[in-house]
């Protein structure tokens, strides 16, 4: 990327996700990639289930909305705090997994905000095997916690009057 400073990269982000939502966001974020696929990740009990996809190709996408929890490398971000690997296919951790060299680049955070808690994931991925520049990890990073705050404010506005 250019040699724009963090905070003011953030700022960016954060007019996309306040004037376009979480597609806006996850555009925006997928640019700076090549990944073709970004998306958030609900966990619902031992499914992943997606909130939003964004797919650079612009194709359909129901496929990918859903996984059960084990079938799936957000188990591995769960676990670990993150997980990443550019080509799935030669990555010994992933051994024997149901996805390994099917879907073979991903990058992936947790979305959370209590110790202990997880709301789901954002991850970034793709067929093809690509390697996420270390350089854009803290981007990533300070844009996956305004990620939970836009949807922290979402699900707030999404309570019937009275709701907790």
């Amino acid at each position: 990327m250019e040699s724009q400073d963090l905070n003011q990269q953030l700022v960016d982000f954060a007019q996309a996700v306040n004037s376009q939502g979480l597609h806006g966001a996850l555009r925006f974020l997928n640019a700076r990639t090549a990944y073709r696929y970004s998306a958030v990740y609900r966990l619902d009990g031992q499914m992943m289930r997606n909130i939003h996809i964004y797919d650079r190709q612009g194709e359909n996408t129901a496929d990918l909305n859903e996984v059960p929890l084990g079938d799936s490398f957000c188990q591995f971000v769960m676990a670990e705090n993150g997980f990443a690997t550019a080509n799935s296919a030669t990555d010994p951790r992933l051994l024997g997994h149901a996805y390994q060299g099917i879907l073979n680049a991903y990058f992936g955070l947790p979305l959370s905000r209590k110790p202990g808690t997880i709301y789901g994931t954002f991850c970034h991925f793709d067929f093809q095997a690509i390697q996420l520049p270390d350089s854009e990890i803290p981007f990533i990073e300070a844009a996956a916690d305004m990620l939970m705050d836009h949807l922290e404010l979402q699900q707030a506005g999404s309570k019937p009057a009275g709701a907790g």
